[in-house]
């Protein structure tokens, strides 16, 4: 039976500084290259491809994991660490507890909400290019 696994991919908020900071944090760790990192503000297009709105993918963080499934927000996180040197163990220990990562996505949630009413008010984060 062929691995139907491919490079998880994650998109983020390149214009958002926490976010620029937090990503960059995990592409540093990420030194075999296991993950497609894809930054929404600078190209918008790879998220047409599976189906994301950019609004969405602005207001959660969006990724596609090894099997192909668009994940958002907490579950994007347990995705991207399933694949991260000293994430790779929490990473795995969580993903079997979808309880835990549903009360994380929760906090999440008033996160992100707090995170795209400071960022993106007033039209500070313009739509993307067509």
């Amino acid at each position: 039976m062929p691995d139907t696994r491919e490079r998880p991919v994650v998109f983020f908020d390149g214009g958002c500084p926490l976010c620029r900071r937090e990503i960059g944090h995990y592409r540093r760790l990420d030194t075999a290259g296991r993950i497609d990192w894809r930054d929404i503000h600078a190209d918008a297009a790879a998220l047409e491809a599976r189906g994301i709105a950019w609004e969405d993918a602005m207001r959660r963080m969006h990724a596609v994991d090894e099997h192909g499934r668009v994940v958002s927000g907490a579950y994007a996180f347990v995705a991207t660490w399933r694949h991260l040197p000293y994430y790779r163990v929490a990473g795995a220990v969580l993903h079997r507890l979808p309880p835990v990562v549903w009360l994380m996505d929760r906090v999440y949630n008033v996160f992100a909400r707090s995170r795209w009413r400071s960022r993106c008010r007033d039209g500070v984060c313009p739509p993307p290019p067509l």
